[in-house]
Parts: structure tokens; C-alpha cells; sequence
């Protein structure tokens, strides 16, 4: 896949995680790896507005660590690569979704009550703490191995790293995370439920 092709990719699932309110305006990273030929990782630059990316927000950069390209990467580029090391996906999706970071701060798993959160997460998602949240090799070391396994895991208090073979697998695993916990926090409310 072309950069332009990984544009209109990038492009579709970053604004529509804006429009579903799972980012705010200047939050979150999406990233694709290239496995063939150069090994290539593109990732929005730090700061991108993921509802609205141009082809100056894509940063191509390698596996390895490469300090001419990583300068204007996300921030979360560590936590990017260690997952890419496991060789388990073909891309990431870094999102900030309010309801799964409500309930994080509150549980170590998150269970689904309803059918559709069952049946993609039978098990439930793990939680993660770290002392440093946010962009740390303490993140990396910690959820690259749960990503092995898992379809997307939740940083405590920060948000959700969810992977897959594309980023449309990442986007409906980060949906159906946040239907999830609204419908966790809404059956709370309704049934008078302290969480």
C-alpha cells in the first residue's frame, strides 16, 4: 500500500473517531507497518488532528529506531514498535475513549454486559497501569506482550492500544471497546449500581 492509499485509510478512521467522540481534536496516533522490503512504519506526526489528516501528518519511519525520521512521529512511536516487534499486526490504533478510560480507573478487566462486547471479548480487556502513561517504555514493555494476544488493552487512566491485520479491525475493535463501557456505565446508572 501506497502512502496515498494509507492516506484515504488514515484519513476515514481518524475522523471518524473524532466524530464518535472517542478522540478530541488533537489526540490519538494510527500507524501502519510494511512489513516487505524496507520494514517501513508511518504514523501521524505528534500533534496531528486525526479528524482532519493531510499527507504532511503521515511520518514514514523504520522498526528500527531512525532519528532523522522519528523527530516528527507520535510521541507514542515506543509503545508503536514494541508492539510491531512481536510481529502480531499490521497496524495500531492509539485512542483516547472516555468511557474506557472512566472505567479503567475502576477495574483491572473490563467485562462486557452486553452480546456484541461478549462475543469480541469473551475474556473481557485488560488494564494496564504504568507510573508514566503516556509515550514510556514502561507502556511499551507492559502491553506489547498482552497485544500478542489480545485485540486491544487499555492503559489505566490514558487510553487503548487496539491492533490488528488493518485499521479497519483496529477501528471496530476501539468501537465496540467504547459501546462496551457505555453500556456498562448507562446499565449503572439505570440499575442504581455503584461501580
Amino acid at each position: 500500500m501506497n502512502k496515498y492509499e494509507l492516506l484515504g485509510q488514515f484519513q476515514t478512521f481518524g475522523r471518524d473517531l473524532f466524530l464518535m467522540g472517542i478522540n478530541n481534536s488533537h489526540s490519538g496516533n494510527i500507524s501502519h507497518c510494511a512489513r516487505g522490503g524496507r520494514g517501513t512504519l508511518t504514523i501521524t506526526r505528534s500533534g496531528a488532528m486525526l479528524g482532519n489528516i493531510a499527507i504532511g501528518d503521515l511520518i514514514e519511519t523504520t522498526l528500527a529506531r531512525n532519528e532523522f525520521s522519528d523527530k516528527n512521529a507520535s510521541r507514542e512511536l515506543v509503545v508503536h514498535r514494541a508492539i510491531y516487534e512481536t510481529g502480531s499486526c499490521s497496524a495500531i490504533i492509539h485512542s483516547h475513549p472516555p468511557s474506557a478510560i472512566a472505567l479503567s480507573l475502576k477495574t483491572d478487566i473490563i467485562r462486557p454486559i452486553d452480546a456484541e462486547g461478549g462475543y469480541y471479548f469473551p475474556e473481557g480487556i485488560k488494564v494496564i497501569d504504568a507510573k508514566t502513561a503516556v509515550a514510556s517504555p514502561e507502556v511499551a514493555a507492559k502491553i506489547a506482550p498482552l497485544l500478542k494476544h489480545e485485540k486491544v488493552v487499555v492503559v489505566r487512566g490514558h487510553g487503548s492500544f487496539a491492533v490488528g491485520k488493518n485499521l479497519e479491525e483496529c477501528f471496530l475493535y476501539t468501537t465496540v471497546l467504547e459501546s462496551v463501557c457505555k453500556v456498562i456505565l448507562n446499565y449503572a446508572i439505570l440499575a442504581g449500581v455503584v461501580l
